[in-house]
């Protein structure tokens, strides 16, 4: 792959590091990636990497790096209870600002075609659906965000289409709160909910003992159709 690590000055001072993975053909519409709690681990650039193997320039910034700067956490206890720790200590206040400074930087690489969708995974995925309320963003991608139902107040300033992924069995992400979003998105047009029927959070893992090949299969077709419609090239 032709990936490497970039650095993207914050808001308010500091610079911190983000994985940059770019297509074959060298420039494409841009994916903001948006780690779980175990950081731009392995398993995130592999993401990134096949994202970026379909046409995409994708960079996947630290979010933790006020905190622990380049930590990549495992998925046994001691990296879980680890990532709760940093999520829980995060202030989220700065941390969608300093995804809008990686969304304008992605923006203003030469190898990016200016439009650019976030995608994020868990704790990624509820800060996916902050970027899509607070920034211009293109589109935005939230897989199985959790916390999304307790901040519904944002929804009426998304403006971009947005593409949701649940697990029908998540232990963290009741249906009620599936139905909660539904409803503060009724009627939208541009506004996909998808439930995968069986599975748990974290499906798309594969690196996690409830990853399932085929929801995985299933939501990454969507998302690639969602953002083939929405990021033209």
């Amino acid at each position: 792959m032709n990936s490497r690590w970039i650095d993207v000055k914050a808001a308010d001072g500091g610079t911190f590091k983000a994985y940059l993975s770019l297509p074959p053909t060298g420039r494409g519409p841009g994916i903001l990636l948006i780690q779980e709690i175990f950081g731009v681990n392995e398993h995130i650039r592999q993401v990134a990497d096949q994202y970026a193997m379909d046409g995409y320039t994708v960079l996947a910034p630290d979010v933790f790096w006020r905190q622990a700067p380049g930590i990549q956490l495992g998925y046994d206890p001691a990296g879980f209870g680890k990532g709760i720790e940093l999520m829980q200590k995060a202030d989220f206040g700065k941390t969608v600002p300093d995804l809008g400074e990686a969304l304008k930087t992605l923006r203003t690489l030469p190898e990016c075609t200016g439009r650019v969708a976030s995608l994020g995974y868990c704790m990624g995925g509820r800060l996916s659906y902050h970027v899509a309320a607070s920034t211009d963003v293109d589109a935005a991608v939230c897989y199985y965000g959790g916390g999304i139902h307790t901040a519904l107040d944002q929804a009426p300033k998304i403006k971009a289409p947005i593409l949701f992924h649940f697990a029908e069995k998540d232990g963290y992400i009741p249906m009620s709160a599936v139905d909660a979003v539904r409803d503060a998105f009724k009627g939208r047009q541009n506004v996909m909910i998808e439930v995968y029927s069986g599975v748990d959070h974290g499906f798309n893992c594969w690196g996690r003992s409830m990853y399932d090949q085929t929801a995985a299969a299933l939501a990454r077709g969507r998302t690639l159709a969602f953002l083939a419609t929405n990021l033209p090239a």
